[in-house]
């Protein structure tokens, strides 16, 4: 499980720093994994190194973190200068979704419930299908309004608290930057609330890619039904329409 804390100062649910801040996502996933690899080897060689070769060790120090930017970030400032990208073709604005809900249930059966993931397509209809791949990591399928579009993504939980709390985040290399906290909570007299945070945003070109529904005000509204419908769905067992 990833120890990397995807949850911002504010309680909200965010990617990696460098994922969120580089300009550009134009490496590919086995290439940002080659990057990360060489770049380490070269930076690894260079301090080893650095008392008999102080030149060629700085030349290697200073190639290695540029693959390790490379390949953590996703971002190649070569390759984006080379293509033509400006600096302001950056990530768009988040479609931010946050609702609170009480549900007439166990706190325990409503965290077990969420926590296996492949349950969410039950009530949450622009879902398509979530596959566990093992305990934390995931592949998701999403659709758009009316079935338009389609978008895909690896996804993991870095933020567990048995119980309490699951937070979860798109894997490193992925097309779309999507993370999510869930929190739960007893309530007097019996019940459980349940606070959801969930964030999406589209990658840099996203028009151009058929993403625009990602920022489509019918698209959150659905989320937001969604969420809801998971209250209905729980208690009673049936699908809201």
């Amino acid at each position: 499980m990833s120890t990397y804390n995807s949850l911002n100062g504010h309680g909200e649910p965010r990617a990696t720093a460098l994922y969120e801040e580089s300009n550009i996502l134009n490496v590919s996933k086995p290439g940002r994994i080659a990057s990360i690899v060489s770049g380490a080897m070269l930076t690894t060689s260079a301090i080893s190194n650095i008392d008999k070769h102080p030149f060629r060790s700085l030349l290697r120090l200073i190639t290695g973190g540029y693959l390790l930017y490379r390949g953590i970030s996703g971002n190649c400032p070569i390759s984006a200068a080379a293509s033509g990208k400006r600096l302001g073709d950056g990530h768009t604005r988040a479609i931010n979704i946050r609702k609170k809900l009480i549900v007439d249930r166990p706190r325990a059966e409503v965290y077990a419930f969420w926590r296996e993931v492949d349950n969410l397509p039950l009530f949450m209809k622009h879902v398509a299908s979530v596959e566990s791949l093992d305990s934390y990591n995931s592949h998701w399928v999403v659709t758009g309004p009316a079935g338009i579009g389609k978008l895909e993504w690896d996804a993991e939980v870095i933020k567990e608290d048995p119980g309490s709390l699951i937070g979860w985040r798109s894997a490193p290399g992925s097309d779309i930057v999507t993370a999510g906290k869930v929190s739960f909570s007893d309530i007097i007299g019996g019940g459980t609330e349940v606070d959801v945070n969930i964030t999406y945003r589209p990658p840099a070109g996203y028009v151009g890619r058929g993403l625009a529904w990602l920022l489509n005000g019918a698209f959150k509204r659905i989320v937001e039904k969604d969420i809801l419908s998971f209250k209905h769905f729980i208690e009673t067992g049936v699908i809201t329409i």
